[in-house]
Order: C-alpha cells, then structure tokens, then sequence
C-alpha cells in the first residue's frame, strides 16, 4: 500500500463524521434509482396525489438554478428529457442517460458555464467579505485578497453546475417513472434538491479551500491542498459537508417557493395591465423574478450559510463539528443576531449576479449560433 493510501486511511479514520455522511448521502440517491423497489416502499406511505396537468418543470429548473449567495448562477432553459428509465436500472444505464443528457443540452451548458464563470468572477469580491463578516475580521474590507480561492471556486463551481443539471434530469425521469400519479411540481422540486445534493458531492472541496482561503488559513491554493490533506487527509476536503446541506436544502425549498409566488403575483399585475389572460414571463422577467426570489431567499437562510462558513473554516474544532454545536455557539457568544452577519453582502450578491449572467448567457449563445 502506498504512503499516501496510508496517510489517507489513517486521516479518514480520526475524522469519519463528513466521509460517513458524504457516502451515505450519495447511497441514499442511488438506491433511489439502482434500487426502485425499496425507494417504493418507502414513498408509497405518502398517498398519492393527482397529477397536475399544468408542465411545472421549466418553472422549477429556473428557480433552482439561481445562485446561493456563494456560487454563480445557470441558466432558464428547457431541454429534452433524457430517454426513459427501465424498471431494470443499472450503474451503466445511469451514466448513458447522463452523458446523453449532457450531450443533448451541450450548446446550454457550454454558454451556462462561461456565463458562470464570469459571475462568479465579477461578484467574487462580495463573496470574500461576506466570508470575513461571518468569520468576525476586523476589516473585511480591506483590497488585498479579495480574489484568494477564486481559482478553486471556479474549479468547483462550473462542473458542478453540469452535474447538478445532469443528475436533476435523471431523478426526475426516475421519479416520473416511479410514481406516475404524483403532482409533477411535487417531483420537479424533488429533483432540484436531489441534483443540488448529488453535485454538493463535488463541490465541497472546493467551497473548503475557497473559503479558507478567503479567511487567509492559507497563502495560495497550493498551500491550503497541502496543510487540509496532512491534517484530516480527504475528510479535511469535506469538512462541514452537513453545514452545506443544511444550507443548500432550506434554501432551494425557499427559493422555489418564493419564485413561484413572486411570478404568480408579477402575471396577477401584469394580466390586469393588459387585460390578455394568456400572457407569460419573457426571459428576461424570469431573471427578474429568479433575482428577488433568490435574494429573499439568501437573507432567511443566512444564519445557515454562516453556520456552514464557520464549519468550513473552523481548523481548531472550536464550533464542535457539527450543525447544532456550531449554532449554540454562536448564540451563547454573540446571540441571535451572530446568525446574521454577513447577510448583508450575501444578499447584495444575488441580483447582480443573475443579471451578470444573463447578459453573458445571451452574448455566448448567439455568437455560438453565428458559428453554426
């Protein structure tokens, strides 16, 4: 056995709690594919609901897709659903289905990720001092540094939103196909928060290095691979992996429920200023909405992003390694109001990082139509 596999084991040994949760959580997604008959039994305790005529999909990979406060944003789109799952699923029939979903919306994800990219460029100062307001610095606005880890937020960001759109597909086909007589929405926003689990799985390394980085633990990206692997080996990595799930959950439910209301209410206006009962979000007003869902969104679930930030940065154990200890921590210290700082970059990190976006989105998608 190799020293590093030696290393690896031993560092994985003294810190099994993000390893443990890490796997567990990835096996719990895929038996709900590779092993249908017990994700039944499990589902079929809930009675079944009447399904909706109404198409809620697009709606729901819109919203979903919108950034957290700490990442970029993807684009609205709807794209072909990729081919239907046997009851017979496999490992390998999986992967075929998600390379050909990849495949199929190849054109979306190659200007979703440019646009990604340089969201999360453009913005990634906000997410610095947000990082060092959540951490207590003295000055978390100071010029040197803002843009420490952004190379690694890249790294992690852009693939990840391939696979959070890939895996989004494959859940619902799978769901779609498992319960037939449940309300599309209902499974719609199941499959968002699926994908946004299953490509957590990726992104937390770099959200580990991003973030320590941006409370200066470590001069380069280099040097923080470096000291996280010879003190907790590849659990180091995934350090405060439930802090981001515990973030990344409540907030995709807030968020597709506050698009959805705040795009009723936007057609509600905009019907009565027309009088036409059949009109629709443009694109362009979907941002709009994604915009001030995504921002409300940000500002409730802030106490669990600075839960998540003190997780990923705590290299002592002072905050207990755990959701709960973290969150008694910081009210026994500096109270309720601890759970909100930071809320105010967080937020402001929202809007202009979809309309960033946008406008990326549309500017590569037409130059890669000119080519074609």
């Amino acid at each position: 056995m190799s020293t590093m596999a030696v290393t690896s084991s031993r560092s994985c040994s003294s810190s099994k709690a993000p390893c443990r949760v890490f796997l567990r959580t990835i096996l719990c997604l895929l038996s709900l594919l590779i092993l249908p008959s017990s994700a039944t039994k499990v589902c079929q305790a809930f009675p079944p609901l009447k399904r909706n005529s109404i198409n809620m999909g697009t709606t729901m990979v819109n919203a979903a897709t919108f950034p957290r406060g700490g990442g970029g944003a993807a684009k609205i789109s709807t794209t072909a659903p990729p081919p239907p799952l046997s009851s017979a699923i496999s490992p390998a029939l999986i992967l075929k289905s998600f390379l050909k979903t990849i495949a199929d919306a190849r054109s979306h994800l190659a200007a979703a990720a440019a646009a990604r990219a340089v969201s999360i460029f453009s913005m990634y100062p906000v997410d610095t001092i947000k990082t060092r307001m959540q951490m207590k610095q003295g000055d978390a606005f100071r010029l040197s540094g803002l843009y420490k880890g952004c190379a690694g937020s890249l790294i992690g960001q852009v693939p990840y939103g391939v696979l959070t759109f890939g895996s989004y597909e494959i859940y619902k086909q799978a769901l779609l196909n498992k319960f037939p007589n449940t309300k599309p929405a209902l499974i719609y926003a199941l499959s968002a928060i699926l994908g946004d689990v299953t490509g957590s799985g990726w992104l937390c390394p770099s959200e580990v290095m991003k973030q320590q980085l941006q409370a200066g633990l470590y001069p380069s990206m280099s040097e923080a691979i470096k000291g996280i692997w010879s003190k907790s080996g590849i659990a180091g990595f995934y350090q405060g992996f439930t802090g981001g799930l515990a973030r990344d959950v409540p907030f995709r439910v807030a968020q597709l429920t506050t698009f959805e209301v705040t795009k009723s209410l936007y057609l509600k206006a905009k019907k009565g200023r027309t009088g036409d009962d059949t009109v629709a979000l443009s694109a362009v007003e979907a941002a709009v909405c994604g915009a001030a869902a995504g921002s409300f969104s940000a500002a409730i679930t802030n106490p669990l992003d600075r839960i998540k930030t003190l997780m990923m940065t705590d290299t002592t154990n002072a905050y207990g390694g755990s959701v709960v200890a973290c969150a008694s921590k910081i009210l026994k210290d500096e109270g309720i109001g601890g759970l909100f700082a930071g809320v105010a970059p967080r937020v402001g990190y929202i809007a202009p990082s979809v309309c960033i976006f946008f406008v990326t989105y549309e500017f590569v998608q037409q130059k890669m139509q000119k080519k074609e």
